[in-house]
C-alpha cells in the first residue's frame, strides 16, 4: 500500500528569524483531504565532545521555551548553505572552547517529524585541543564536564531529557561497547 500524502494546497502563515509556518492541505492514500500543519526549519548540528580521560563536555543553558535549565551537548543551527561537519566545528569551538582532532559523523535524527523539517546531525568529538570559548551574543551558558559513565546512568535514569543529548550520549555508548568486544 502507498502511504504517501500528496501536498495539494500550501499557505505560509509565519515567518521567523529561525522558523516558518505553513498550513498545508493533503490527499490522503484513500483520497480524501486532511489539514497539516509544517515548521519548516534549517536543521542543525549537535557534538559530543570527550576527553581523552572519558569526561564529556557539556553546556547548561536556560531554555525559554520549556522554562527550564537543561543540560546539552554543545549544538546550534545551520546556517543557509552550511556544510554539518563545518557547522559542528564551529558550535564546539564556540560553546565548549575546544577543537577536535577527530570529528566522527554518527547520523542524523528527525526531532519532530510529525510537525518539523528539522534535522540535527550528531558528532562524536575526540582529540580535544584548547580552542576560544565565545557564545553567540544572546546565549548565556554554563560548561560543566561529566564522566561519560555518570553522565550514560543520568541519560539511563531518565534525568537528562534532551533529545539530541540522549541520542548521542546512547549512541556513543554503543559504539564503545563494541569496540571493547
Amino acid at each position: 500500500m502507498d502511504l504517501t500524502e500528496t501536498k495539494l494546497t500550501s499557505r505560509q502563515e509565519f515567518h521567523g528569524d529561525i522558523v516558518d509556518l505553513f498550513c498545508d492541505t493533503v490527499r490522503l492514500p484513500d483520497g480524501r483531504t486532511a489539514h497539516r500543519e509544517k515548521i519548516s526549519h534549517p536543521g542543525g548540528v549537535a557534538v559530543l565532545p570527550l576527553t581523552d580521560d572519558g569526561q564529556a563536555l557539556l553546556v547548561e543553558q536556560f531554555r525559554y521555551v520549556v522554562d527550564r535549565t537543561l543540560l546539552e551537548v554543545p549544538a546550534g543551527k545551520l546556517e543557509p548553505g552550511e556544510d554539518p561537519r563545518s557547522a559542528a566545528l564551529r558550535e564546539l569551538e564556540e560553546e565548549a572552547g575546544v577543537i577536535p582532532d577527530r570529528l566522527e559523523d554518527l547520523g542524523w535524527l528527525y526531532v519532530s517529524p510529525g510537525i518539523s523539517t528539522e534535522v540535527i546531525h550528531l558528532y562524536l568529538a575526540t582529540g580535544l585541543r584548547p580552542g576560544v570559548c565565545h557564545p553567540d551574543e544572546e546565549e548565556f551558558l554554563a560548561l560543566r564536564q561529566i564522566p561519560f559513565e555518570t553522565l550514560l546512568n543520568r541519560v539511563l535514569r531518565g534525568e537528562l531529557t534532551d533529545a539530541k543529548t540522549v541520542a548521542l550520549v546512547l549512541k556513543a555508548a554503543l559504539m564503545k561497547g563494541r569496540e571493547e568486544v
